[in-house]
């Protein structure tokens, strides 16, 4: 049995706009993934979450799940749009309302909260190339530290790499903007910047951010250089803004090149909020470049390797990477605290003639990547809990509802939530400390 220490937390997580549902209901306001999963052609199936699992009404029986299945912690986002309506002005006190509610009950049955501010869904009156949305951001920030005072574990943001660089290079996530690299740098400015502002914010529990980590290699002799920029590119650029208060010169040369200047946003004191009380790591695969002179940024992406497993994702199956990079966080850059914010995989999940959900593909996921997390302990990392991804099925952002990332099973026409069978090994996982 591999045992972890005395403490370490277990846990899921979800995300507001992905499990909530009730997109109108008192007096939410609009986000911008409202507006975007609503413009046909850009939601697979068309879809949206509008319903999603209905959280927003099933808040207390879905606490009930989490407790029967002996969760210690969860991770769920705040949505801006349900505190401020506008992005700023007046509270909603309904909003305000039903995160008490549903911390009151966590609290209740022995769960711990850790909270996301956001994860995504900014309201549609703002933007985050605007330098203000930064300091809207701090206010909303500052709204809930004092609204929620019993919130043990804050996170500001989470993956501000795929908002800034999906949002507005990629263009595959609200807003939906294509080839602008200039504005996802200026993007990834201020959400460093609202970061930093809202690390000053006076708060009782700890506060951190989640960034998105993969760790980095080049495909052949010669893909070096390019895996080094890549490698800033992902992880580098947020890490470094984070936890040094900088950003790398590298990157800062290298996104000059191209026409993106991060010194023209850029002001004295943008990065100095200090670090954060811990750092949230999402992983989920690795990222493997070749040199690819002449493209947008200079490099490709290597999806799949050969022999290398993959998830029904198309995402590579390396355990071992978590390990690395864990252990990379503890030379770089010391004995911060880390908690594993999200973890997980999509299979194509169905429910047996049994009534079942069977999923011994997510089971031996799980499995492995605990048993990483555990050699990275035993290598030094300073590793303090592990929240899955996700508790249940949920709207995965462009690909919608056809992804199943969830322990528990949501059959959507009717909103039945089914344990699959990696909700009983997490469950295993969870009473044991550990793992066989």
């Amino acid at each position: 049995m591999l045992r972890f220490p005395d403490g370490f937390l277990w846990g899921a997580a979800t995300a507001a706009y992905q499990v909530e549902g009730a997109t109108k209901a008192d007096g939410r306001g609009e986000s911008i993934w409202d507006v975007y999963s609503h413009i046909p052609g850009k939601i697979e199936n068309g879809d949206t979450g509008d319903i999603a699992c209905d959280h927003y009404n099933r808040m207390e029986s879905d606490v009930d799940l989490m407790a029967e299945l002996g969760l210690q912690g969860y991770r769920f986002s705040i949505g801006w749009t349900r505190i401020f309506p506008d992005g700023k002005g007046p509270v909603n006190p309904k909003g305000i309302g039903f995160y008490r509610r549903l911390v009151e009950r966590l609290l209740a049955r022995g769960i711990t909260p850790a909270v996301t501010l956001n994860h995504w869904d900014l309201p549609a009156t703002l933007s985050w190339t605007d330098r203000d949305t930064a300091y809207r951001f701090a206010e909303y920030a500052a709204t809930m530290f004092d609204a929620l005072p019993e919130v043990p574990l804050w996170i500001t943001h989470n993956e501000p790499w795929c908002i800034a660089m999906l949002g507005y290079l990629r263009g595959v996530h609200a807003p939906g903007v294509k080839g602008d690299l200039a504005s996802a740098v200026r993007v990834s400015h201020h959400l460093m910047l609202s970061h930093h502002l809202s690390m000053q914010a006076p708060h009782r529990g700890q506060l951190g951010i989640t960034l998105s980590l993969s760790p980095t290699y080049p495909e052949r002799p010669g893909d070096e250089a390019a895996a080094r920029l890549s490698d800033g590119y992902t992880n580098r650029w947020f890490l470094e803004a984070v936890l040094n208060g900088r950003y790398p010169e590298d990157m800062v040369t290298h996104y000059q090149s191209l026409g993106a200047d991060v010194t023209q946003w850029l002001r004295p004191g943008d990065l100095s909020g200090g670090k954060p009380d811990f750092l949230g790591v999402n992983y989920y695969h690795r990222r493997v470049i070749r040199s690819t002179p002449g493209s947008d940024l200079g490099w490709f992406v290597v999806d799949r390797s050969p022999g290398v497993p993959t998830t029904d994702f198309g995402w590579e199956i390396v355990p071992w990477g978590l390990t690395a990079l864990l252990l990379r966080l503890k030379a770089d850059y010391g004995d911060l605290p880390i908690y594993i914010t999200e973890n997980g995989a999509v299979f194509n999940d169905q429910i047996s003639p049994d009534g079942q959900v069977h999923d011994p593909g997510r089971v031996a996921f799980l499995r492995e990547h605990v048993k990483a997390a555990h050699k990275a302990i035993e290598g030094g990392a300073n590793l303090k809990g592990y929240f899955m991804w996700s508790l249940m099925d949920n709207f995965e952002w462009a690909f919608g509802y056809s992804k199943r990332f969830g322990i528990v099973y949501v059959d959507y026409p009717t909103q039945r939530r089914i344990p699959k069978d990696s909700a009983r090994f997490w469950q295993q996982v969870i009473l044991r400390n550990g793992v066989e």
